[in-house]
Order: C-alpha cells, then sequence, then structure tokens
C-alpha cells in the first residue's frame, strides 16, 4: 500500500493539546487523519456538524458577547442573584 504526506498549518500549542489527548487514546494524528477520511468517504460529509449559523443566532452570539455574564458556583446561589 502507498501512502502520501499531507502537509497543513496549525498553532503549535492546538497541536501540542491534541496530540496530548490523542496519546491517552493511544492515537497518532496520522490515526486520526486516517479515520477521519475514512469516515468522509463512508458519509460522503464531515464525520460531524458543521453550520453556518443564521441570522438569528449569529444576533444572539453577537449580543451574548456584550451582556454581562453572572457566574455562581451553584444553582441555588445563581437563581438567588438573579432574583435580587
Amino acid at each position: 500500500m502507498s501512502e502520501v504526506v499531507i502537509n497543513c498549518r496549525i498553532e503549535p500549542e492546538l497541536k501540542a493539546d491534541a496530540e496530548a489527548v490523542l496519546h491517552k487514546l493511544s492515537l497518532s494524528v496520522s490515526d486520526v487523519m486516517g479515520l477521519t477520511f475514512r469516515q468522509i468517504v463512508a458519509r460522503r460529509a464531515l464525520p460531524f456538524g458543521v453550520k453556518v449559523p443564521n441570522n438569528e443566532t449569529i444576533a444572539a452570539i453577537k449580543q451574548s458577547r456584550t451582556m454581562n455574564i453572572v457566574r455562581r458556583k451553584s444553582v441555588k446561589k445563581l437563581f438567588n442573584k438573579l432574583e435580587g
């Protein structure tokens, strides 16, 4: 079986983080690329959902980025804060 080499550019930290996860799964980057390509061929699509958000979702994302986010360590404390 012959093979080809695929080159891609990716941030070094992202690569290192992904490789750390893959190591725990006993997989290499090459293993994952092969599995991903096989799934693309089998599904005739990407093996995970990739969607362009609609206008309503884009508006909600933009709005959420400008809002003050309330965080608490428990649901009870969160509701107490929200209820005043």
